[in-house]
């Protein structure tokens, strides 16, 4: 069983404290949802975890099945099994789908087998609903943005990670694609059974990938967290009544200490 975990993180950007004290642990074969209003952290926490160095890490560790990666580059992180959905993936021009897959995969497997691959990829961009030229074009390049959201998840199903991180996969998809998009999740899910930490704002994208746990995060640290009922919960009440709740339970625990 694969385990990614966080312990007392505390991470700034131009000197502004992210993440305050954030704890979280996600295991293989759960699924968590982060969400909680903008600007709180959600995203960050996803590229602090995938080590984007553009967060300083003032205090707190990481931990990947007890190995520490706190200070572990990108390309470490990647080759041990984390992988990070994003939420604007970035256009790379000159480096096609294909031959940018085929080369990750032969960097972590000596039995590398190209007739396998080939017959792999061109199955899962027909799953996904895309159009086969784009995995012979570059990353991204001319693609819309639901285009992109695909491109993640077909790299996803590609390089088989054991931690997955997707930054509000839902953005810019449309309904028909919001349902290949969660459903290909899914089957993910069921094939492999990650650990999945998944960012979202709306509940629509959570009919299709069920969370076991969801989080409500504010001010950068984790104010409430539940099972799935959890969302509801959200979309009748809103952030602010959560966040009221979670203060109200705070000040009685002080009280009776």
């Amino acid at each position: 069983m694969d385990s990614l975990k966080i312990e007392n993180l505390t991470v700034t950007v131009n000197n502004k404290i992210i993440l305050k004290d954030f704890n979280l642990e996600i295991k293989s074969g759960e699924i968590h949802a982060i969400m909680g209003p903008n600007g709180t952290g959600k995203s960050t926490l996803t590229k602090v975890i995938m080590g984007d160095p553009t967060y300083k890490i003032k205090k707190g560790k990481i931990f990947l099945n007890n190995q520490d990666i706190t200070k572990m580059p990108v390309d470490q992180r990647a080759r041990l099994g984390i992988f990070l959905g994003m939420q604007l993936p970035y256009e790379i021009e000159g480096v096609s789908n294909a031959d940018f897959l085929r080369t990750a995969l032969r960097s972590k497997d000596e039995n590398f087998k190209l007739y396998s691959f080939i017959k792999e990829l061109d199955q899962k961009v027909k799953d996904l609903k895309m159009n086969p030229d784009m995995i012979h074009r570059g990353i991204n390049e001319g693609f819309s943005g639901g285009e992109r959201k695909k491109n993640e998840i077909l790299q996803m199903h590609i390089l088989k990670p054991k931690i997955v991180l997707l930054d509000e996969i839902d953005s810019g998809l449309d309904v028909d694609s919001l349902k290949i998009v969660g459903n290909s999740v899914m089957d993910y899910y069921k094939e492999k059974k990650p650990a999945i930490l998944l960012v979202t704002h709306y509940q629509r994208l959570l009919d299709y990938i069920k969370p076991d746990f969801v989080h409500v995060m504010d001010c950068g640290h984790i104010v409430k967290s539940g099972d799935a009922s959890l969302v509801k919960e959200i979309e009748k009440f809103g952030y602010d009544k959560i966040k009221k709740s979670s203060e109200t339970k705070l000040e009685e625990t002080k009280i009776n200490e």
